[in-house]
């Protein structure tokens, strides 16, 4: 490429962006010009429009109303005495059938009374008295063994001092430990000296 044309080139870019900066400079004014113009024509379209429909929409209420108002007035002359026939027919035939269910299940729910012949006996035995005799029983025996166990670890305390006691007094006495062994008796029991 010769330097000849590479400077025309660059001039003629140059050139041809001078040229759209004078039509985009242009184009601003004129394009808000057209929409300024716009607005104001679907303005005035909105208004013709509202002109225009009016007097037909009043017109269209004044012939609709008396009409609508005779269209709910039939259909409030035909409906009524359906209703009433629904509401015989529901006292008649429904009602009863609701009525009996809801006893029924009153007498099924309702809780049996005591029964006059029920004799002293039957009363205890029933299950309420059952348990609560049984819990009852049940305390009594806890305590019960309590009670045995408490006396047994007393006992058990007791002659364990009292063998260790007697221990020491033979030891006091002079008598060795063998000859007190020879006395006790198979059962644990210690025989007293001389018997």
């Amino acid at each position: 490429m010769s330097l000849f044309k590479t400077n025309r080139t660059a001039s003629g870019m140059a050139t041809v962006g001078a040229r759209a900066k004078d039509a985009a400079a242009q184009a601003v004014p004129v394009g808000k010009r057209a929409g300024t113009a716009a607005v104001q024509g679907v303005r005035q379209g909105v208004q013709g429009a509202r002109e225009w429909a009016g007097p037909r929409v009043e017109g269209a209420r004044e012939w609709a109303g008396p009409r609508v108002e005779g269209a709910v007035q039939g259909a409030r002359e035909w409906a009524a005495p359906r209703l009433e026939d629904a509401a015989e027919a529901v006292t008649t035939s429904v009602a009863p059938k609701v009525s009996s269910m809801l006893r029924s299940t009153a007498r099924q729910v309702r809780p049996e009374r005591a029964k006059p012949g029920k004799s002293g006996i039957r009363r205890l035995v029933d299950r309420r008295w059952l348990l609560g005799i049984g819990a009852v029983m049940a305390a009594a025996g806890t305590t019960a063994a309590i009670a045995m166990r408490r006396r047994y670890a007393s006992a058990t305390a007791e002659a364990k001092e009292a063998t260790e006691s007697a221990d020491e007094e033979r030891d006091q006495d002079g008598e060795s430990g063998g000859e007190a062994a020879d006395r006790s008796e198979v059962n644990g029991r210690v025989a007293t000296p001389g018997s």
